[in-house]
């Protein structure tokens, strides 16, 4: 089964434990770089530390939970080996997947319910790259 790395601020504190709660149920293995509180914390903390366990191999994907998720996937693309994509909708969680290849997802708190947040992870874990042209595009990214 893959491995899951997880982050969070203190605006993804909740979600971030019923996302872990279904992942676990689901038999996947996470690994929590995020916080357990909701106390103000800087994102940053939490993000540098899953980019670089999915660039070590460690995790397989990540998933990044902050108000706007807007600082997380800022954050995570400063990786080179990172594609973070805001999904607000279950259908650009299936895009950043198919077209994308995208390996983080990150979820903006303040402005999806639990349950958009818990269909947009299902979602971008069982969604296949579709590569061929988007290979191509995807393969420029890196500077």
């Amino acid at each position: 089964m893959k491995t899951i790395a997880v982050a969070n601020d203190h605006a993804g504190t909740i979600y971030k434990f019923e996302i872990m709660k279904k992942l676990e149920s689901q038999g996947y293995k996470i690994l929590d770089f995020g916080t357990d509180s909701e106390d103000s914390m800087d994102y940053p903390d939490s993000v540098h530390p899953l980019a670089e366990s999915i660039e070590n191999k460690k995790a397989d994907f990540g998933i990044i939970i902050c108000g706007s998720g807007n600082g997380a996937q800022m954050t995570a693309n400063k990786h080179q080996g990172i594609r973070a994509a805001l999904c607000w909708e279950n259908e650009l969680a299936e895009l950043s997947r198919r077209h994308n290849d995208a390996n983080v997802l990150s979820i903006p708190s303040r402005f999806v319910s639990i349950e958009e947040a818990l269909m947009f992870v299902e979602t971008f874990l069982t969604t296949k790259f579709e590569g061929g042209r988007h290979q191509n595009r995807v393969s420029k990214i890196p500077v």
